[in-house]
């Protein structure tokens, strides 16, 4: 206990602090601005063609050739590893922890993100190679290596050696922890959990999961990208309609939620006090935090599943980055936030919660039972995607680093791994999955702009070709 009390404090204190503070703020939002410019603010004045161009062709039928998959399998595998307690837990600690205002640097912060995200995706096409098995692989570990030289190979490493660590944390334990809770406030619903009930389901629900995702995993691409397919969709529509339906009932409430959110945005002392021990810093570090947390912008964990599309260019499959952040931060975090302040439930702010903030919005509406049992399926449902997308992360990284032989024994760890994250404690999981976040950003910005020079002749090149606009 002691040495897991050291690490703790370690990762709460100065790692996070450099990780997030001093590293991921100013990278995020004046790198952010930089690439907007850099591109032509292509988020906002291309926005309609970035739409048309991604989510206009949704519904068109796509193949793709050997060792690759659909620009729609690419994205919502993408989407899979984002679209999760990113949107839920993570909005609703955003809130806690940061106050009202944490939303509004996280929609900066996704604003931003859009060219963020467009330009990682641009040049893992750029500069992808063909695997072993004849299979598209890509991401920050081959642009780093591949567009900065050779003597660069250490920071492509390490970014693949932070990314590997991350898939434990933010795309495992943490995602399988929330499940875990929710499936235990459900049943709390409907009767009494005691202690020994509690730590019961969380060994069932271990095996459980360890076992769906083995199955599936050890699939390969084509089939994580088959079940993503199918899952983001359809989950994600329920969600919105549920949280625009919370939204509606407590319609006479939008107009306050969006006052407390801009008014508590720089002084959030103004609303809570220091007793909470909310103060600046916190509302924008939260802010950041789960935005990352919750489209990976920046963080460079997306484009390795990108980079294995069946595309026409880079540009055509960077566009995807832009809808990705848009439906995943713009519009389900945005809901999720609204919901919880519109309907008016009690926030113990300073406290880190879990789904029962999103849970008790949806019961003032729904009911608690009835939401209760909602939440715990769409977060499983969620949740479950979010692991089969990070384990494609994982084991690219891993095999970037040590060949195809080194996957298969990734492969059965991170599946051990699930067990671990849903007997965990919460606060232990989440300040792993901070943490290294926080880290694997680093390499991948310098990347990004030591690089963003290519990202802008590649926008130029794809819009400056009247065929393209036309489309």
């Amino acid at each position: 206990m002691e040495i897991i009390n050291r690490i703790l404090a370690f990762l709460e204190g100065p790692l996070n602090d450099f990780a997030w503070m001093y590293t991921f703020l100013p990278c995020a939002i004046a790198g952010g601005f930089f690439l907007t410019l850099r591109n032509g603010g292509i988020q906002f004045t291309r926005f309609g063609h970035a739409m048309r161009n991604t989510v206009g062709k949704m519904f068109q039928k796509q193949e793709a050739g050997h060792g690759a998959i659909t620009p729609m399998q690419a994205v919502t595998t993408a989407l899979s590893a984002t679209v999760g307690t990113g949107n839920i837990v993570g909005t609703s600690q955003a809130i806690a922890l940061g106050g009202y205002g944490a939303v509004f640097w996280l929609w900066l912060a996704a604003l931003v993100g859009m060219i963020t995200k467009y330009s990682e995706i641009v040049l893992a096409i750029k500069y992808r190679e063909r695997d072993a098995k004849g299979d598209w692989v890509g991401g920050p570990m081959y642009y780093i290596s591949k567009g900065l030289g050779r003597n660069w190979k250490w920071l492509a490493a390490l970014f693949a050696v932070f990314a590997t660590l991350a898939s434990f944390g933010i795309g495992n334990m943490s995602q399988v922890n929330s499940i875990t809770g929710s499936v235990i406030g459900a049943f709390s619903a409907f009767t009494t959990v005691s202690a020994g009930m509690e730590n019961t389901l969380k060994w069932i629900m271990g095996i459980l999961l360890a076992l769906l995702v083995a199955v599936i995993l050890l699939g390969g691409i084509k089939r994580i990208g088959a079940v993503t397919e199918k899952l983001i969709p359809f989950m994600s529509i329920f969600y919105i309609l549920f949280t625009i339906a919370v939204i509606a009932v407590h319609a006479g409430n939008v107009p306050d939620a969006f006052v407390k959110i801009f008014s508590t945005a720089f002084t959030p002392q103004a609303m809570f006090g220091a007793s909470t021990g909310i103060v600046l810093k916190q509302t924008i570090i939260w802010g950041l935090r789960r935005s990352a947390f919750s489209n990976e912008a920046g963080l460079g964990s997306a484009a390795i599943a990108h980079a294995a599309a069946d595309t026409k260019g880079p540009v055509n499959q960077g566009l995807y980055g832009i809808f990705e952040v848009f439906v995943d931060t713009i519009v389900i975090c945005s809901l999720t936030a609204l919901a919880i302040i519109c309907s008016g439930v009690q926030i113990e702010f300073g406290t880190k919660p879990g789904s029962e903030l999103i849970a008790a919005a949806l019961g003032t509406v729904f009911g608690d039972k009835f939401a209760a049992l909602f939440v715990a399926i769409a977060l499983m449902l969620f949740a479950f995607s979010t692991v089969l997308g990070w384990s494609l992360y994982g084991t690219r990284c891993v095999q970037y680093l040590f060949g195809h032989g080194a996957v298969r024994v990734f492969q059965v760890i991170f599946i051990a791994v699930v067990v671990v994250g849903c007997v965990s404690p919460l606060s232990f999981v989440w300040d792993v999955a901070d943490t290294f976040n926080g880290l694997m950003a680093i390499p991948n910005f310098i990347g990004l702009f030591a690089l963003s020079g290519v990202v802008a002749a590649e926008t130029k090149q794809y819009f400056g070709n009247p065929e393209n606009l036309r489309k």
